[in-house]
């Protein structure tokens, strides 16, 4: 094989882990126009029959060895003092008990649940499957809460690093899983090596220890297949406007994401056969680079009407969402931020199609929220600004495409209501608290925020799209020692699109 095709197989692993670490869409549970990437293949037997094989040692000793390798990295080269471990600091771990902790928001919601990803992928990639797997990211957070840190365990992380683990674990495994072909050799498998260790360090170190990284295979080595796979990318300039005053700075660019993987309809008992993510990238002036990341798994699904002309589905759903804004400095304010790790619900499919011209999809999700953080206009400390919450979601949408497949409209809509419920006392001084020991969510308060999208896609040229987004964020804080407090902000975006 050429170099080219190894330049190739980079690429095409770097668009998976893009994919996969930024794909977050405002709202959408399914792209209108869909077009499976890939035709999609059954896994071969032969690969089926070796990834049943567990190993029970390997995985436990990469979790251990992880968990001591990264206190070494914060200790001895970036200097933290929080890493200095002794037996002492293990002691006060065990008799202080859980805390919440004030670690900035992209750490607690972002970073903790890739670092659970990474535990939960030395179970995946050793022939555990979802479930079982789990139990090595409970098992790695509890060891780096109680062993690895000389702070109080923090309660937020043993829920956001093994939930949220779970859904950017099994997404960057089937990620991987797409990259692999252990039929190819020279650049281009190299090339396909590289990129499924970057996308899944856990899953490329396995593939090194058991030799599997460098041996040619009469089937692709798969656990998945081929799976059908649809994909939409787009990009294009972006303006912001904050509490309907003024185009504020926001003129930017924007690029975003949509993957949906497997077939909505059709039922499964294997979590996150189908499942989908999507993002927001963006380049605008002071505002965070990703600035939204959410999936949606389907971790149980059922087919209630396989018709003609209608279909219907219902499922149980995990959700991982990320909002993220950061100060707009004319108004010195924020405008929103919110994670949500740990979510599970109901949710329902449902599509009209009474001939090739056009159909009609709508969803919707009714989600009991663990675990969330939401921004707060009063609970700041050096890292933190936003307040633990727990509360609900309801989400739905609808698609309607027509024209055969030459035009398509989108709207959605997204409700959390989100309660910190363990505040502190009124007339606290904030000002002269030790946020390492001062255990509380935030602010006593009710949050709700909303997002609501709207997509119009015009076909330009083959699989070239024009396409137009409108986004609206609401924000509506009660706190109880402070006055109410409400922000809204739109954004407008108009796009090129390509779709698989």
């Amino acid at each position: 094989m050429c170099q080219r095709d190894f330049i190739t197989s980079l690429l095409r692993g770097m668009t998976v882990l893009l994919l996969v670490m930024a794909a977050a869409l405002p709202g959408y549970g399914q792209i209108a126009i869909n077009k499976e990437a890939v035709k999609p293949v059954s896994p071969d037997s032969a690969d089926v029959e070796y990834f049943r094989h567990k190993n029970f040692w390997r995985p436990l000793a990469e979790v251990v060895g992880f968990n001591l390798a990264l206190n070494a990295f914060d200790r001895y080269v970036l200097k933290a003092p929080g890493e200095v471990v002794t037996w002492a600091s293990i002691k006060k771990n065990f008799r202080g008990g859980f805390k919440w902790d004030s670690d900035m928001l992209g750490t607690n919601l972002f970073l903790h649940p890739y670092h659970g990803g990474l535990y939960f992928n030395a179970g995946r990639s050793n022939g555990y499957n979802f479930w079982q797997s789990e139990l090595f990211a409970i098992g790695g957070s509890l060891m780096w809460e109680m062993f690895m840190e000389n702070e109080y365990p923090s309660t937020n992380d043993v829920i956001a690093t093994p939930i949220g683990g779970a859904v950017v674990g099994e997404i960057t495994f089937r990620a991987s899983d797409a990259v692999l072909d252990d039929r190819t050799w020279g650049w281009q498998r190299a090339g396909r090596e590289i990129a499924a260790f970057v996308i899944s360090p856990m899953r490329g170190l396995n593939r090194i220890f058991t030799g599997r990284a460098w041996k040619r295979s009469p089937t692709r080595g798969r656990v998945f297949g081929v799976p059908p796979i649809a994909l939409r990318v787009s990009l294009g300039p972006k303006a912001t406007i904050f509490e309907s005053r003024q185009w504020e700075h926001s003129f930017g660019a924007s690029l975003q994401i949509d993957l949906e993987y497997g077939h909505r309809f059709e039922p499964n008992t294997v979590p996150y056969d189908y499942f989908t993510f999507s993002a927001e990238l963006q380049a605008v002036k002071e505002q965070p680079l990703l600035t939204h990341f959410a999936v949606k798994g389907r971790l149980l699904g059922l087919s209630m009407l396989q018709g003609k002309k209608s279909h219907v589905s219902v499922g149980l759903f995990q959700h991982f969402d990320f909002y993220d804004s950061d100060t707009i400095k004319t108004f010195d304010r924020v405008p929103y931020k919110m994670g949500i790790p740990a979510s599970l619900g109901g949710g329902v499919f449902y599509r009209y199609q009474p001939d090739q011209s056009w159909r009609f999809d709508c969803y919707a999700h009714a989600n009991a929220v663990f675990l969330a953080g939401i921004l707060s206009d009063h609970y700041w400390t050096n890292k933190r600004d936003y307040n633990w919450a727990s509360g609900f979601s309801i989400k739905g949408g609808l698609n309607w495409v027509f024209m055969h497949n030459r035009m398509s409209f989108t709207i959605s809509h997204e409700f959390y209501r989100l309660f910190t419920w363990k505040g502190y006392a009124k007339g606290t001084d904030l000002s002269k608290v030790n946020y390492r020991t001062f255990n509380v969510m935030g602010d006593k308060s009710v949050a709700s925020f909303n997002v609501t999208t709207a997509r119009f896609d015009a076909r330009i040229w083959k699989n070239i799209y024009g396409s137009l987004v409108f986004d609206n964020f609401m924000r509506s804080t009660n706190y109880r020692d402070f006055p109410h407090v409400k922000s809204s902000t739109q954004s407008l975006r108009a796009m090129i699109s390509y779709k698989f």
